[in-house]
Formats: C-alpha cells, structure tokens, sequence
C-alpha cells in the first residue's frame, strides 16, 4: 500500500500562505547549507506528486521554467519527470509533462492510489485537498517546516476541517536558519 505523505512550509501562527497566495515568506534560508541539502534532497525524491489546481498552475508556471532549472537544476529535473495528479473541478488541461487531471470524486480516486503499487506520495501545498482527506484517515504522515516568520493572517491548510486530529510526533529537527521541520502521524 502507498503511503500519503504531506509536506509543507507553515508560518509560526499555522499559516501556509497568505491571504492573497503570498508563498514569498517560504522562499528564504537556503544560506544555511544542512537546510539547502535536506530541501534538495526531499525535494528531488521520487513518488507520485498530488496537487489541487490552485498549487498545480503555480509550481507549473515556476518548475517549467528556465529559472528554476538555472537557480535548482536537480529539484527543477525531479519536479519535471515526476507523475502528478491534479484534482480540479475547472481544469480541462494539463500543459505540464506527465499530469492527470482528476475532476471528481477525490477521495475515492486517491483510495484507489493509495492501494496501487508504486512509489509513495506526497501533497505540496493544496491545503484544501489535505483539509478533505485528513477526515477520511487517507494521509498517513503530516511533515511541516515551520518558518520564523509571522503573517497575521493568512490559509490554514486544515481551513474547512470539522473534526479534532490527533497527531504524534515521530521526528523533529532544528536547522541554523531558524526553521523546524516537524513530522507527525496520526495518533
């Protein structure tokens, strides 16, 4: 069985973007060099890549791009080759190379991936896909970066979600850039 991992940068008061889709705060640390190899390295990792389409259109719009194949050559190549689903109502095509589109029926369509063989999977951002799924007890670990910086306002990616989870913490790490990384499973 797959397992669903999701992985996020979060803001000290638990925002994953601003209100507006302001991701800029998330951007920073890379001087420190035990933070710019864990974030290459789990980065450019294998597995199936989920998105809702609002995250789809922007990691689309950046990994496509010769920037990001300048700035991050080997994360840029792992999020270009990797299969991805985008699960979207309004989206009818997908210009990024190896997308499915999902239009309905979410929760049962990553039931079934999750039985598939193959390697794991992973959420970026799409924090309304994580607030649908946490309920149905489908994602199997939560990993957060959590940033020294505070918004004021901003998304929860759990916005929407209408029942308590319980979460253990099974690993934690401090880098020099002030970011924590925290995984969690549920309890």
């Amino acid at each position: 069985m797959r397992k669903l991992i999701v992985f996020n940068n979060v803001t000290l008061d638990g925002f994953f973007t601003g209100l507006h889709g302001d991701f800029s705060w998330a951007h920073g640390g890379m001087d420190d060099p035990d933070f710019h190899a864990f974030a290459a390295k789990n980065a450019s990792g294998g597995g199936l890549l989920l998105f809702g389409r609002v995250t789809y259109e922007f990691m689309a719009s950046y990994w496509t791009t010769p920037a990001a194949q300048q700035n991050d050559p080997k994360v840029a190549e792992g999020m270009n080759r990797r299969q991805k689903v985008v699960f979207s109502r309004t989206l009818t095509h997908a210009s990024w190379s190896n997308t499915q589109i999902v239009g309905s029926h979410m929760v049962t369509a990553v039931r079934k991936l999750k039985q598939e063989e193959g390697p794991g999977m992973a959420i970026l951002g799409s924090g309304s896909i994580v607030a649908q799924l946490a309920p149905e007890n489908l994602i199997d670990e939560y990993q957060f970066v959590v940033n020294p910086v505070v918004l004021g306002q901003g998304r929860s990616q759990f916005e929407g979600l209408k029942q308590r989870l319980n979460l253990k913490l099974i690993e934690s790490r401090t880098f020099r850039n002030g970011r924590v990384y925290l995984s969690y499973q549920p309890a």
